[in-house]
């Protein structure tokens, strides 16, 4: 669920930036705003989380954005905030194996009980490892 402190709406261009302004320097955590056209690409821009809705949304709005969703159904931000969660935590679990992985052949090394070779094919593993790990994004 998404926890709204405040939201405003039919605003002018000029005021929704200023409106965003005034929310960005008074809020404790990230802003997000959403919106569909030409006159929102700058508060799009200047928000924490910029956020294009709409198929029909101006090329300005979608360059400025975030996160794009291509229909007017609110309810897919909630998803996008998921998919984005998975995908930073299964990106934090591949470095993490990357790391511990070269860590390890760095040590072996040190040690003498491993070659260049052995490395060479510990990291294709881990990048195959990782890529695949990577696929479970696709399924959110």
């Amino acid at each position: 669920t998404l926890q709204l402190d405040d939201y405003r709406f039919q605003l002018l261009p000029a005021d929704k930036v200023d409106a965003a302004e005034e929310i960005i320097s008074a809020a404790e955590g990230k802003v997000a705003f959403a919106g569909d056209g030409v006159n929102d690409a700058p508060v799009l821009a200047r928000a924490d989380v910029g956020i294009a809705m709409g198929a029909l949304g101006s090329d300005a709005a979608i360059e400025a954005a975030d996160i794009v969703i291509m229909n007017d159904d609110l309810m897919l931000i909630s998803k996008a905030v998921k998919i984005a969660r998975k995908a930073l935590r299964i990106s934090k679990q591949n470095i993490a194996l990357a790391l511990i992985v070269k860590f390890s052949f760095l040590v072996l090394s040190f040690v003498g009980l491993s070659n260049i070779w052995m490395a060479v094919f510990a990291d294709v593993g881990v990048l195959i490892i990782a890529i695949i790990n990577s696929m479970r994004t696709l399924y959110s």
